[in-house]
C-alpha cells in the first residue's frame, strides 16, 4: 500500500505526462483493431491528431460495434477478448446501455480503484482496524446473466461484474456471499443480507447512500438495536458513490452514532473508476490518472455542439462546469459518458460531480443543475431541522394566468419545522448560487416559487420499484427538463392515496 501511495504522488506530480503516454499506449494497443483500422491509429503521433482523426461519440453511435461485441466477435474496439458487458443505469434512455469490460479494465481500473480507496484510507488512518473484519458490499440489483448460449458473453451491473470476477482472497473478506450479493429479487435480497450480515464483525460498508439506509434501517427492525454500532462496534468506515451524500450525512450520523466513523467518496462508473476522495477534510476527490483512461473535457457552455472542441488536463479552468469524455483500455474512444464535474484544484487534479448533461432545469433559461438543487436542499434542511429522503424536480410549464415553476417532490425522513420556512431557504439559496435562476426569479417575472410536495414514506421505494428499479446502482433522477418523472410520480402519490 505504502508503494502505491508513491506512484499515486508520481501522477499528482507530473500529470500531463502521465496521460500523455497513457494516450500514446492505448492507440498503439488498439491500432489493428476494427476502430484502429477505421481511424488510421498507426499514423496518429500527437494528441491534436487524435482529436481531429477520431470523432466524439455517444452510446447510440457505437451500439452496432457494442452489439456485435456481445454477440462473440472481437477486435472489434479492443483486442483483448471482451466478454463482459456493465449494463448501465441511472440513464434517460429507455434502452440500457451495455459498456464494454475487458480484462484491463477490471484489472487495471475497477480493482485498482478498489485497492487504491484502501491504500489511501490507511495511509490517512495507519492506526486503523479494517483489516480485522469484514466489508460489506451492496452491491448490484442484478444477477450476472449470458446473452445467449453461442456468444459465452455476460451482463449484470458493474458492481455485479466486479464482484463475480473478484479473487478469492477478496471473496473471504467481503460480505455477503456472492449467492444473495448477486440476487436480482431486490426486496428478498436486503432481508437475506440484513438476516445474514447482523453476525458478521463488519468493519466498513460500500455502496450507494439511499440503499444503504434502507439496509441499515432493516438491520434496526431486525435486532431491535437503537444504532448501528450496537450491531457491528468495529464499523468505521462508509465507502459511498453514485449520489451525494451530503443530504444523507445527517441520518447516517443518527444511524452510526460515533466520531470515529468515517466517510469516502468515490467515483466509479460502468465505464470506469474516475476518482477517490483522499483528504480527511475534503469531499473531493482526485482525478486518478493511471487506470488507463485518458480524459477529455467539454466546456459546458459548448455542449450540444456537433463541432464542440474538447480541452485537456492542462487547460482547465477551476470551478467551471466540463462535459467528461474517456478514452479507455475497454475500447471506447472519445467517449461522452454524460457525467458533468468541476475542478476545486489543479495541482493536484480534484474535481466534484456536479450533475449529468441530461439531468437538469433549463425550460426557462435557469440552467439549474443538480449540484445546485442538492446545495439549495441541504442548505433548507439544515435551517429548519428536516432530513431527507429522496427527492426529484422539473419544471411547471407556462400556462394561462399561470407562471413558470420549478416543482419538487420531496420525502422527508424528519419534516421541516416549517414547509413554507423549508421552501423560502430553498429559493433563497438557488437565488445565492445560480445568477440565471435569480434573473427568471426577479419580481416572480419568468419564475414563480418553488412547489414542493411533500409525500409519505415510502412514496419513492413504490416509484422506483413499478419502474423496475430497485436497489444498486439505479439512482433516483433528480432533475429532469420534462416533466415524464413528476407525472408519473404524481400518479405513484394518487394511487398511495
Amino acid at each position: 500500500m505504502k508503494k502505491r501511495i508513491h506512484e499515486v504522488e508520481l501522477f499528482m506530480k507530473y500529470p500531463n505526462e502521465v496521460q500523455q503516454e497513457l494516450l500514446e499506449k492505448l492507440i498503439n494497443t488498439a491500432k489493428n483493431t476494427e476502430y484502429g483500422k477505421r481511424y488510421d491509429f498507426k499514423s496518429i503521433r500527437n494528441i491534436n491528431q487524435y482529436k481531429e482523426r477520431v470523432p466524439l461519440v455517444s452510446y447510440e453511435d457505437i451500439y452496432v460495434d457494442v452489439n456485435r461485441l456481445m454477440k462473440g466477435e472481437q477486435n472489434i474496439l479492443w483486442p483483448s477478448e471482451i466478454r463482459w458487458f456493465a449494463k448501465s443505469s441511472g440513464t434517460t434512455n429507455a434502452r440500457s446501455k451495455f459498456i464494454p469490460v475487458s480484462p484491463e479494465a477490471l484489472e487495471d481500473c475497477h480493482f485498482k480503484g478498489g485497492k487504491d480507496m484502501l491504500s489511501i484510507y490507511v495511509n490517512n488512518f495507519p492506526e486503523t482496524q479494517l483489516f480485522s473484519g469484514k466489508g460489506l458490499t451492496i452491491g448490484g440489483s442484478q444477477q450476472v446473466n449470458q446473452f445467449d448460449n453461442k456468444s459465452n458473453s455476460y451482463y449484470g451491473d458493474v458492481s455485479a461484474v466486479i464482484m463475480k470476477n473478484l479473487p478469492f482472497w477478496a471473496q473471504m473478506v467481503r460480505t455477503p456471499k456472492l449467492d444473495i450479493a448477486l440476487m436480482d429479487e431486490w426486496e428478498a435480497k436486503i432481508e437475506k443480507m440484513a438476516v445474514v450480515t447482523t453476525t458478521e464483525n463488519v468493519t466498513s460498508i460500500s455502496g450507494v447512500p439511499t440503499w444503504t439506509i434502507v439496509l441499515l434501517q432493516r438491520i434496526l427492525e431486525l435486532t431491535g438495536k437503537e444504532n448501528i454500532l450496537e450491531v457491528w462496534p468495529n464499523l468505521e468506515l462508509f465507502a459511498h458513490g453514485a449520489v451525494a451524500f451530503e443530504p444523507y450525512k445527517e441520518i447516517f450520523e443518527g444511524l452510526i452514532p460515533s466520531k470515529e466513523m468515517h466517510y469516502l467518496e468515490t467515483y466509479n462508473a460502468s465505464e470506469g473508476f474516475f476518482g477517490i476522495q483522499d483528504q480527511t477534510d475534503s469531499n473531493e476527490m482526485l482525478l486518478m490518472l493511471d487506470y488507463g483512461i485518458f480524459y477529455e473535457f467539454i466546456p459546458m457552455e459548448e455542449w450540444g455542439n456537433k463541432n464542440a472542441k474538447t480541452i485537456g488536463l492542462e487547460d482547465i479552468e477551476l470551478g467551471r462546469n466540463y462535459a467528461m469524455v474517456i478514452s479507455t483500455n475497454a475500447g471506447l474512444w472519445r467517449y461522452m459518458i454524460g457525467d458533468t464535474i468541476k475542478f476545486t484544484s489543479t495541482d493536484p487534479y480534484r474535481i466534484k460531480i456536479t450533475g449529468r448533461t441530461k439531468h437538469f432545469i433549463n425550460a426557462f433559461g435557469e440552467e439549474m443543475i443538480i449540484e445546485n438543487a442538492e446545495q439549495a436542499i441541504t442548505k433548507a434542511c439544515h435551517v429548519t431541522g428536516a432530513k431527507i429522503d429522496n427527492f426529484t424536480a422539473g419544471p411547471r410549464y407556462i400556462a394561462e394566468g399561470k407562471r413558470g415553476a420549478h416543482e419538487w417532490i420531496i420525502e422527508f425522513k424528519s419534516e421541516p419545522d416549517s414547509l413554507e420556512r423549508f421552501q423560502q431557504v430553498l429559493d433563497e439559496t438557488l437565488r445565492e448560487i445560480n445568477s440565471d435562476y435569480d434573473a427568471k426569479r426577479y419580481r416572480d417575472i419568468a419564475l414563480e416559487a418553488p412547489i414542493i410536495h411533500s409525500v409519505s414514506e415510502g412514496t419513492f421505494y413504490n416509484w422506483m420499484k413499478k419502474r423496475g428499479k430497485l436497489g444498486g446502482q439505479n439512482k433516483v433522477p433528480r432533475l429532469s427538463n420534462n416533466r415524464v418523472y413528476l407525472d408519473d410520480l404524481l400518479e405513484v402519490i394518487e394511487i398511495m392515496g
